[in-house]
């Protein structure tokens, strides 16, 4: 057998390295193509980002703004009734307030429950009774007032009250940030109505009523006739 010389060999071990190395970094590059394809389908396109709740989303946050919708909207028939019907100034403000508000926050409310409802969440329960969220008025009543701007007033309070408890739920249970924070802009918005209203009350007398100085009024007079008779 003929013996091949070293200095021959030299050149073709080294060639067959370099193909060798070569191979190797190939193999390498497609596993790091392979791996960044890879990443954007773990991480998901934007659309879906922008459907995926909080993870703390949950069916309360489902049900305050199912819920909350029919309730803004019994606050809105009886704005809309005071348009015509109410008397006082602070009346027609206060439901010309409740009209542009709650609309508002009706989009808001629907966007949110869709897109829960997309993201599989669903929807629970509030755990509160249609009194306590004030949503048994009677409108007809309302329409057939002979006093109306007090019987608006009477009636709003308790619907202001059933969503405050509604949004402190949602505030208490909740996690959808969105809703979270409607939630809070509901409780502070709707208390400072109350309050104007309570203050209101004072202020419509009805029929047959002389106010609040009712009393000493009464009381003064009743001390006049009785020195007038000495």
């Amino acid at each position: 057998m003929q013996r091949i010389p070293l200095a021959r060999l030299l050149p073709a071990l080294a060639l067959l390295a370099v193909l060798a190395f070569v191979a190797g970094c190939g193999d390498s590059g497609g596993d790091e193509a392979t791996t960044a394809a890879g990443t954007p389908a773990a991480t998901g396109p934007a659309t879906s980002a922008d459907t995926t709740p909080p993870d703390r989303a949950n069916g309360v946050d489902r049900a305050f703004a199912t819920m909350m919708v029919p309730h803004h909207e019994g606050a809105i028939a009886m704005a809309q009734l005071a348009r015509t019907r109410a008397e006082g100034v602070f009346v027609r403000n206060l439901a010309g307030d409740v009209v542009r508000t709650q609309r508002a926050e009706i989009v808001v409310l629907r966007r949110a429950d869709r897109r829960l409802a997309e993201a599989g969440v669903r929807r629970g329960t509030l755990g509160l009774s249609d009194a306590e969220m004030g949503m048994n008025h009677d409108l007809s009543m309302l329409r057939e007032a002979d006093d109306f701007d007090r019987a608006f007033v009477e009636l709003m309070i308790p619907h202001h009250e059933g969503a405050i408890a509604m949004a402190q739920v949602e505030l208490a249970k909740g996690g959808d940030r969105e809703l979270r924070a409607l939630a809070q802009e509901i409780v502070d918005a709707q208390q400072g109505e109350i309050d104007a209203m309570r203050t209101q009350l004072g202020e419509i007398v009805p029929d047959g009523e002389t106010g609040p100085d009712a009393g000493p009024e009464t009381e003064t007079e009743t001390e006049t006739g009785g020195h007038s008779g000495h």
